[in-house]
């Protein structure tokens, strides 16, 4: 009887793979202790930077004394604002330029003029046309909103195959056929890409903004615990200002597959 010959598995193959959240987290956890380390030894000292612990500790609090909530709901209220009068500013110009050759000529010009002055240098114009209120700080939000989602509809309508086009009129589609059917849903990808990209601008701007003499939201938080060299409220609102950027994100994220399920993207190996 000859003897069972069992496969060769190299000794790569036997080992089990590391959990990809386990990798994810292992370099953000290895500076936290670094800087929990440094912290207690002195070598990184609190009034230049607030230890983890402490971090932690006066974000509590102020999660407890409704302070930070309270921030964060009028920041957000803040950016969906802006975001909803950029986002159908953007999109309605991103329209008329790209739906129109005519649209175009009178549109885009006066656009791409605008769009290459720094956003925030219309700071001080907004304080004189509007005061130091609400509005100069959601106009500034809107504007840096308009020109990514401008830009990136634009494209998208314009990168709609001809062959397309061609299709949908052979088989009878008019103009407002073809838009609704075959450009629209074209230029659905870029209207995602340049909702992302407007969403960071916006908590981008968002930072400027609150500088206004803001009396309440994160940037005020900030602004006053820059006053006083409180380092932990500041990296609270760092912390802050990052988690609803990317809450932001996922939720765009989620949107774009629900919405793009019938395009197959390369999900990487």
């Amino acid at each position: 009887m000859s003897p069972v010959l069992e496969p060769v598995v190299p000794l790569s193959a036997r080992r089990r793979p590391v959990p990809r959240w386990l990798r994810r987290t292992t370099g953000p956890l290895l500076l936290l202790v670094l800087w929990q380390v440094s912290s207690a030894t002195a070598v990184l000292p609190s009034d230049i930077l607030a230890s983890p612990g402490t971090i932690a500790g006066t974000a509590s609090d102020l999660l407890q004394d409704g302070t930070l909530p309270h921030a964060m709901l009028v920041s957000v209220q803040r950016v969906l604002i802006g975001l909803l009068i950029g986002g159908v500013v953007g999109v309605a110009l991103a329209l008329i330029s790209g739906l129109s050759r005519l649209g175009e000529d009178l549109v885009d010009a006066s656009v791409q003029m605008l769009r290459s002055i720094p956003w925030v240098g219309m700071i001080p114009l907004f304080i004189i046309w509007m005061g130091i209120g609400e509005a100069p700080k959601i106009a500034l939000i809107a504007l840096g909103v308009t020109f990514h989602l401008y830009l990136n509809v634009y494209a998208g309508i314009r990168g709609v195959d001809a062959q397309l086009i061609e299709a949908g009129t052979a088989l009878g589609l008019g103009r407002w056929g073809l838009i609704r059917h075959v450009v629209l849903p074209g230029a659905l990808p870029g209207a995602m890409t340049g909702l992302r990209y407007s969403l960071a601008t916006a908590w981008l701007a968002l930072v400027f903004g609150e500088t206004i003499n803001a009396d309440d939201g994160i940037g005020f938080l900030l602004n006053r615990a820059r006053e006083f060299f409180q380092t932990d409220v500041i990296v609270v609102c760092l912390i802050v200002y990052a988690a609803l950027g990317l809450l932001a994100d996922f939720i765009v994220r989620t949107l774009e597959r629900l919405l793009l399920q019938w395009r197959p993207n390369f999900t990487g190996k």
